[in-house]
């Protein structure tokens, strides 16, 4: 193949090399296990540096999710729930998950339905930002749930025009 992409036909790698020296190219094999190798006249410095480029892009694009812990128990009062429930919110925003978990002390053990109850209304205040990834589950002496933030919401710019578009 050329330069441009454009097919050169079947040739010995003799004819190929020439072609390339001609051109001030190099002769870079694409495909190596078909029948014949596929080969290709290309500047192979310049084609690493833009596979260089374009991984440092993605990588610069890349947002990697963290689990962040809030921590409840079953007796905690409603000023120290609101406020941990407005840090959760601010992490979903910021689009980690959140994993919420109760911890039972002694004979807190037998009411662990207090706790599932922390956790469901803990779910309902982060409902508008978030979604329930596992339903609360007990292990051990420690019941958790993870929360999931929800998706974007779409531009209110695109949606006039969808609905211009529709009319």
């Amino acid at each position: 193949m050329g330069e441009d992409g454009s097919p050169l036909g079947v040739m010995p790698t003799r004819n190929a090399l020439q072609i390339a020296i001609e051109r001030d190219v190099d002769l870079v094999k694409i495909a190596p296990t078909a029948q014949p190798p596929v080969c290709r006249l290309m500047d192979y410095g310049k084609f690493r540096y833009e596979q260089a480029q374009k991984e440092k892009e993605q990588r610069r694009n890349q947002h990697v999710v963290e689990v962040k812990e809030i921590r409840l128990s079953s007796t905690i009062d409603a000023h120290d729930f609101n406020f941990k429930l407005r840090n959760a919110i601010r992490f979903l925003s910021d689009g980690d998950k959140v994993k919420v978990s109760v911890r039972f002390h002694g004979r807190q053990m037998a009411h662990t339905d207090l706790g599932e109850k922390q956790l469901i209304s803990f779910a309902e205040g982060c409902a508008e930002v978030a979604n329930v990834e596992k339903q609360p589950k007990l292990d051990g002496r420690r019941m958790f749930m993870f929360l999931t933030p929800k998706a974007a919401k779409p531009n209110k710019k695109a949606n006039k025009e969808d609905v211009k578009e529709k009319e």
